[in-house]
């Protein structure tokens, strides 16, 4: 094996496009393992834990390239890639004799442009100064960024409420305005339903099911994960509202969020009864509707005749004999209506993102039992590429589930759409063959369910995703709650 490490200088790039980069380098052919990454004190131990010897002189400022291949030659390949992809994806213009320097800041970007909408991508720790900076230029801001503390969050949507503009996020994964995508989002039809998001996958699956039933939508205003929490109060959610109820465009309005606050469901309820626009809710929680339910009601207020979400049965159907339930998600909302119904049916689901303080997970994510695991968490997510980019630490826990006894159904989201792994299947699909020909060895069987969120335009191509999932072994389904209680079903009442 040859291993190479370099550290380059003031070689900024928004975190984004190193999670890209990273996952191009690391599918050349030879290479068993690879990071591109600012040097970040988190990127500089997950170097050290990958068994690399991290640069003494590093720095946030600078660019870690760290590959771990078979020979020089693929060494070099992998270099060579990631100096096409960084072109790629940077593509910096040429400066002619006296053209201006690129704009450095987001202030100063404006300052040139028309724009009225920035993006923020650059890790939780500097993206509060760069989404204060485009608030202060008159810009509203999509807060891609994770890993950005409660107390900015409140001060970014107070500084934005004084200005009359929206944050969105931080943690906001999946927007959509006026059809232009940002972040995650799937390829979907325009029409008149505007979404209110306080999730990224969950508006993810809401905007995939109304475009299976042929509804199209407006705009989807991703609030960030934490807005209908009792410490944010709704701060974006009401402002999206208004907005979206001031649009031509939106005939109707739908609210999407985990579990939220009951106190702040309250309010934003209240709220949109005083908008003179229909509104209609999908807040996740106990005794709730889970978000197939909610989207029929959203897809038949909006005129169209519902049916029920595609599946695609296993090769071998299997009923009744499983022991405990293994969600393993990229999705934190999709995990939490899974949880939502799997508790329902089966009683205690431990979690890192537990529904109740006293299910929580270990720090070692382990526990007897149905567990549910959210491997987008931000715990997770510091200094690795989100899941749904990059499924491999999704991969290795599969096979150590499979090893387990006690582990009856694996349970997995697969969200397409732009910004996705562009074959999730040709990841998932060895990793679910090796994980049942592990039960095998001891002669048990693992049965796997997939939730597949996708919609027919999305550039990986639901059908095959979905053929080439089943074909391992699993059975797929565009719904989540569907695919959840096929588990349910599998292990059937509660022992």
């Amino acid at each position: 094996m040859t291993r190479h490490v370099e550290l380059r200088a003031g070689a900024y790039h928004d975190s984004v496009t190193l999670m890209q980069v990273s996952r191009s380098v690391a599918g050349e052919p030879g290479v068993t393992a690879a990071l591109v990454a600012m040097a970040t004190d988190l990127n500089v131990d997950l170097l050290a834990g990958m068994g690399f010897d991290p640069p003494d002189d590093a720095g946030p400022a600078d660019l870690l390239v760290a590959v771990d291949a078979a020979d020089d030659a693929a060494v070099a390949g992998a270099l060579a890639r990631l100096e096409t992809a960084l072109t790629e994806r940077s593509a910096p213009s040429a400066a002619g004799f006296g053209d201006a320097p690129a704009p450095r800041t987001i202030g100063s970007a404006a300052a040139g442009s028309d724009a009225t909408l920035a993006f923020v991508s650059t890790p939780g720790a500097y993206a509060f100064a760069d989404a204060m900076d485009a608030l202060e230029s008159g810009l509203s801001v999509v807060v891609f960024s994770d890993n950005v503390s409660v107390e900015h969050e409140v001060r970014l949507k107070d500084e934005a409420a004084r200005r009359g503009l929206l944050v969105m996020g931080p943690d906001c994964g999946t927007a959509a305005v006026g059809g232009v995508s940002l972040g995650f989002a799937n390829v979907v039809r325009p029409g008149p339903v505007g979404l209110v998001a306080a999730s990224g996958t969950g508006a993810q699956q809401v905007m995939s099911l109304l475009d299976g039933a042929g509804v199209g939508v407006s705009h989807c205003l991703g609030v960030g994960g934490r807005d209908l929490s009792s410490q944010v109060r709704g701060r974006s959610t009401l402002a999206a509202l208004d907005l979206l109820a001031a649009d031509d465009a939106t005939e109707l309005i739908a609210v999407i969020s985990k579990p939220p606050a009951p106190e702040v469901a309250e309010v934003v309820r209240a709220h949109a009864d005083r908008l003179g626009k229909p509104v209609l809710f999908a807040l996740l929680g106990p005794g709730q509707p889970d978000l197939t339910a909610a989207t029929k009601e959203i897809a038949t207020a909006a005129g169209a005749t519902w049916q029920e979400p595609r599946w695609w049965p296993a090769p071998q159907e299997r009923t009744g004999t499983y022991r405990s339930v293994r969600g393993l998600f990229a999705g934190g909302t999709l995990c939490d209506e899974a949880m939502l119904i799997v508790a329902d049916a089966l009683g205690e689901v431990r979690s890192n993102i537990p529904l109740r303080p006293d299910w929580a997970l270990p720090d070692d994510l382990r526990a007897p039992g149905h567990l549910m695991i959210d491997f987008g968490d931000d715990r997770l997510t510091r200094g690795r590429p989100h899941p749904m980019i990059d499924g491999a630490l999704r991969s290795e826990r599969m096979l150590a589930e499979a090893a387990d006894p006690d582990c009856g159904v694996l349970l997995l989201d697969v969200v397409l759409g732009h910004g996705a792994h562009p074959d999730p299947a040709a990841e998932l699909a060895p990793a679910i063959t090796a994980a049942r020909g592990r039960a095998a060895e001891d002669g048990r069987d693992v049965a796997v369910v997939v939730a597949l969120v996708g919609t027919a335009d999305d550039p990986q191509g639901v059908d095959r995703q979905a053929a080439s999932i089943r074909d391992a072994g699993a059975s797929v389904h565009l719904s989540n709650a569907a695919a959840t209680r096929k588990t349910v079903e599998l292990v059937g009442a509660p022992r």
